[in-house]
This record gives structure tokens, C-alpha cells and sequence, in this order.
């Protein structure tokens, strides 16, 4: 069946809209969501069955851990071991938007989302749709792209109907998302840091902020 494909705007998201989609997540459902870069899958990452659907949809391999969503710096702490300097330094520089950071998980978080490594991919973007429903929602969403895998990412719904319309049940639709890059990853570990992928954010600006 062909997903349910539901305005929302971008700035000021309906509240029953995200009622609505957080009731999917409630349920264990993965759906299509926009953020500040492209279109994510959101689920609850604590639910091992909606885990294991994001990578039914992705047809991605479980040796590739899923990002994490949040919605507060707050919420990011609880979700990492240990939140080193650089950590709480690099998300005041940058939080909301499009910088993930990559560090070691809390006992909280399931092994199987950080695809047994113990590390964890946190990310807060400048998004009000995703603020909202991981608002509504009342806990973290996931955030990995929603596409298939070695597909090219959606920046609109429309892509994403044509790769994933079949997969999912809701598709939320901003519109355009207007992006052409990822989110910049940074992997910490302890006071080392090294960049896993430039995007969003340029590595000079990175390496600015840790000065």
C-alpha cells in the first residue's frame, strides 16, 4: 500500500499533524520525516522491532549504526556515556543544525542501534518539524536518511514517494528541504576528534570552534 503522504509546514507544524505521526512511532511504525538536510526515517530507537524495520526499509546492513535525534542539549547528555569537553563545546558552536557527533552510548540505548559498537550518533537539527514531534513524541526519534541504501538522499517528499512510498506508511511533506549536504560528522573519543564526513558544516569551522 502507498504511504500516506500529509502537509506539514516547516515553520509552524500543525500540532495534530504531529500528533498524528507520533502515534505511528507510539505504535513501533518507521515514517518519513524532513529535517534541516534531507528526509529522515523516524522510529523510536528503543523499540527493537522499529529498529529492525528502519533496516527492512533501508534494506541497509545492521553493521551500519542509526543516528539519533534529539531535541536538547539536555537530551543528548542522557544519551552518551560520557559527554567530553569537546562534545558540549562543538554542540554549543553548532546546535541546532547540521553537525553530528559521534561518541560513546549510554547503557540506555540498545546495542543493536549502535550496530554493536557502543558508540552513538547524536544529532540536535534546526528543524521545527523534528523539535515538535520529538516534542509530541516525548523522547529521541532516529534520523538516518530515507532512502534506500546506495540510493541518493530525498530533500523532497516526492523523492521520497518514489523510492520508499511502498515501505512506509506516512511520508510528512515540507516540501523542498533546499539542502545539497549531509550533516558534518565528528567522532569523539576522549579529548581526540576527527571528522568522519564534511557536510553541512566546513572542517575550518570545526577545527575554529576547537581552538
Amino acid at each position: 500500500m502507498l504511504a500516506e503522504r500529509l502537509r506539514v509546514n516547516a515553520q509552524t507544524p500543525e500540532a495534530e499533524v504531529l500528533r498524528y505521526a507520533a502515534h505511528f512511532l507510539t505504535r513501533g511504525s518507521v515514517i518519513a520525516i524532513p529535517t534541516d538536510t534531507f528526509y529522515g526515517l523516524a522510529a523510536d530507537p528503543f523499540n527493537l522491532a522499529a529498529v529492525d524495520e528502519i533496516y527492512r526499509v533501508k534494506g541497509r546492513p545492521e553493521t551500519r549504526a542509526l543516528p539519533i535525534l534529539v531535541n536538547s542539549l539536555e537530551q543528548a547528555v542522557l544519551l552518551a556515556r560520557e559527554a567530553p569537553r569537546k562534545f558540549l563545546r562543538l554542540a554549543q558552536a553548532f546546535w541546532p543544525g547540521g553537525l553530528t557527533l559521534v561518541v560513546n552510548a549510554s547503557q540506555r540505548i540498545p546495542l543493536k542501534v549502535t550496530a554493536g559498537t557502543g558508540r552513538v550518533a547524536l544529532r540536535w537539527p534546526n528543524s521545527e518539524v523534528v523539535r515538535k514531534l520529538i516534542e509530541e513524541f516525548e523522547g529521541p526519534i532516529t534520523g538516518t536518511s530515507a532512502n534506500i541504501s546506495g540510493f541518493p538522499s530525498c530533500s523532497s517528499a516526492e523523492q521520497v514517494m518514489k523510492q520508499l512510498g511502498l515501505r512506509v506508511p506516512l511520508v510528512l511533506d515540507a516540501g523542498e528541504t533546499g539542502a545539497t549536504l549531509a550533516s558534518t560528522i565528528v567522532e569523539l573519543n576522549g579529548d581526540a576528534w576527527k571528522v568522519g564526513r564534511e557536510g553541512a558544516i566546513p572542517l575550518a569551522e570545526i577545527e575554529k570552534a576547537l581552538r
